[in-house]
């Protein structure tokens, strides 16, 4: 018999992990949010990682697995080139080499479809979760991309989109999609330059300042009763039951220990030696916990029987201004390179940086962004940025997240969304919340098993 949980731990404050304390509330369960330290000069430290500066895009019609075919078309050499938008650095890295094998191995069309059948459910629900929010009370909207325009200069590259789009398709994500007059194209947006002469234009898409929505979820989780605790980073998770057998009821509860220092050795993954450099902090029970700790994820997750590989791929963005407002999104799929308005200018952002999540941030990387935009935007003076930055993106091998119940039946995780964090976290913590509530995950789950 299932005894549904009172007090729940949410390890991490972005989108994933508030969302999934929300819809936990929602169901009548108290929550306490834990959020290390991953603060930049002026912005909320509450959801400041991987969900501060990246696109904001909410598009289910895009949302495909990261393993491409594309990877194996064009040649792995392209991973080392140091202006690819897929960039892996040249280091001695077991745990990188090894996510870079599954990656390679899991970049066929085969699994590429089987990834996309087993998103779709979430997909086809995404935005719908987002509604839920707004209606409970989370106080900042999401926005219609009318017109989100696909730009290119050549049109193999615009073919390209339109037979991954029949994929996403067919494995059950509608999406409506049409080619567009270049004229139009230009009338809809004067910031596409004349080098792009291949647009289209997809319906039904949405985006935010996800900034600024994590902040208005932070403040909804707070005001309906909800703790969180900024700066907290987390040593360990006990749990006595770990070792039981998927279906044990458990017994006990589940102790977290704050740490009083962060006490991440080099490698960014955490230390072994207990609380980090200056000891153990305080420790709190609960009846359960999820862990939402972004490309963090196997520091605590690891001992629960998590061995999917999670690495951190890096995202950079900067904002720019714009002769005019932008009337929505711009993505311009060749050079991997999205465009959002944000406050009064256009964020542009692009990258994907296999390295370790803490690492400084390579110029070389804004540099390789910049170059990949040149050119395709009218009257945007690229080389005038403001609000340069880079956030670490959970990925894992096999372009699928972790959602659902560890070797504990009291430790769960969500995470691993690679660059659908923000589209796919409140679809992601509403079957969380009622697998954790209702102790049966829905069969959408069953592909994201922690376990596999």
């Amino acid at each position: 018999m299932h005894n549904a949980p009172d007090r729940v731990a949410i390890i991490g404050g972005g989108m994933v992990g508030l969302c999934v304390a929300w819809f936990l509330q929602e169901r009548g369960v108290r929550v306490t949010v834990f959020d290390r330290d991953q603060l930049t000069s002026g912005v909320d430290p509450v959801g400041a990682g991987s969900s501060w500066g990246n696109a904001g895009w909410l598009t289910p019609g895009l949302a495909t697995p990261l393993p491409d075919p594309a990877v194996l078309r064009y040649g792995l050499r392209v991973l080392w080139r140091a202006d690819s938008p897929v960039y892996v650095p040249p280091v001695a890295d077991a745990r990188l080499a090894r996510f870079v094998a599954g990656f390679v191995r899991h970049s066929t069309h085969r699994r590429w479809q089987l990834a996309m059948r087993a998103l779709a459910p979430l997909t086809t629900t995404a935005l719908e979760a987002f509604d839920v929010l707004h209606a409970g009370g989370v106080r900042v909207r999401t926005r219609a991309a009318a017109p989100f325009l696909a730009g290119y200069r050549e049109r193999a590259d615009l073919d390209e989109l339109l037979r991954e789009l029949d994929g996403v398709r067919a494995a059950g994500q509608p999406v409506d999609a049409e080619v567009l007059d270049p004229l139009a194209a230009h009338d809809l947006e004067p910031l596409l330059s004349p080098q792009v002469r291949h647009v289209v234009q997809v319906h039904g898409q949405r985006y935010l300042d996800p900034g600024r929505f994590v902040a208005a979820l932070a403040d909804a989780v707070r005001e309906r009763g909800g703790r969180i605790h900024e700066s907290t980073p987390i040593h360990a998770i006990h749990a006595a039951d770990a070792t039981h057998a998927a279906g044990a009821a458990g017994t006990g509860r589940v102790v977290i220990s704050r740490s009083t220092a962060d006490g991440h050795d080099a490698d960014g993954n955490g230390a072994d030696r207990p609380g980090g450099a200056d000891g153990p902090g305080a420790d709190e029970e609960f009846d359960a916990v999820v862990v939402a700790t972004g490309a963090w994820l196997p520091r605590l997750a690891g001992s629960f029987g998590v061995r999917v590989p999670v690495q951190a791929g890096r995202g950079y963005s900067f904002q720019v201004a714009t002769p005019q407002a932008p009337s929505g999104p711009i993505y311009f799929p060749a050079s991997r390179v999205a465009c959002t308005p944000v406050g009064d200018g256009l964020r542009v952002a692009g990258m994907m940086e296999f390295r370790r999540p803490d690492a400084p941030a390579d110029p070389r990387r804004i540099r390789a962004v910049v170059e990949a935009a040149r050119g395709l935007l009218t009257g945007v003076d690229l080389d005038v940025r403001t609000h340069e930055w880079v956030g670490p993106r959970p990925c894992t091998s096999d372009g699928l997240p972790l959602i659902g119940r560890t070797a504990s039946p009291r430790v769960f995780v969500a995470g691993g969304h690679g660059m659908w964090g923000i589209t796919l976290g409140p679809v992601t913590g509403q079957l969380l919340a009622d697998a954790i509530v209702s102790g049966t995950p829905a069969a959408a789950l069953a592909p994201f098993d922690p376990l596999r």
